[in-house]
């Protein structure tokens, strides 16, 4: 007697051609809503590929043949389905409302993303920048088994990430780091330096000083 496998849930439309970033990171919020899928992502958190063998069947259809872009379709899998629960809802109307149709440069990256955690309190300045200046020296395989902790505390401080900008964004790093890694650095200092500059529309002006200027 043959036992019967219950197959994964297959995309509507398999990738081809041009890789779908926001189709994906979709597909894995379908998976998420079933919580043995989302256990059987988790356990490939922070793993190359080639240990992930609970992932295959869900991420097969899905992965590009290039190793680094197999390699950011896995981690960002397994990103996704270890979020904190209560950005779960949030995420997945975020990832319904991509069409692939995007501007990816009017996206907010891994940078952004830090620049907004420093604004709001959630990473000092200097942690955030350190963090932005060891990736950018290292390739992808050190930097994949950070991004767990990493985005957990993006997640928990109520810092969206935008998984498909950072799944393209991993894919193509080790071929072109310096022009990505450049535009993570502007990000984050356009962030920070627009809230800076907010603070100091908004400072009040200190009257001894303008008695000194009228004087």
């Amino acid at each position: 007697m043959t036992l019967s496998v219950p197959s994964a849930p297959t995309p509507s439309k398999k990738p081809s051609g041009s890789y779908n970033y926001d189709r994906f990171i979709a597909h894995v919020h379908k998976l998420c809503e079933s919580n043995g899928t989302r256990a059987a992502l988790r356990r490939g958190l922070g793993l190359p590929v080639e240990r992930c063998n609970y992932l295959h069947r869900y991420l097969v259809p899905w992965a590009p043949e290039h190793p680094d872009a197999k390699q950011a379709c896995y981690a960002v899998a397994t990103l996704i389905a270890a979020r904190p629960r209560t950005v779960r809802n949030a995420d997945a109307e975020q990832a319904a409302r991509g069409d692939g149709a995007v501007n990816w440069g009017a996206r907010a990256n891994l940078g952004a993303a830090l620049g907004q955690a420093v604004t709001k309190g959630v990473l000092k300045p200097a942690t955030a920048e350190s963090a932005l200046h060891l990736m950018s020296r290292q390739s992808t395989e050190a930097i994949h088994p950070s991004l767990p902790a990493l985005t957990r505390q993006l997640l928990n401080g109520g810092i969206p990430v935008d998984w498909a900008v950072l799944q393209r964004d991993l894919a193509w790093w080790n071929r072109d780091r310096d022009r990505i890694a450049t535009r993570w650095f502007e990000s984050y200092f356009r962030v920070t330096s627009a809230e800076q500059a907010a603070d100091d529309d908004t400072r009040p002006e200190n009257p001894a000083v303008n008695e000194e200027n009228n004087a």
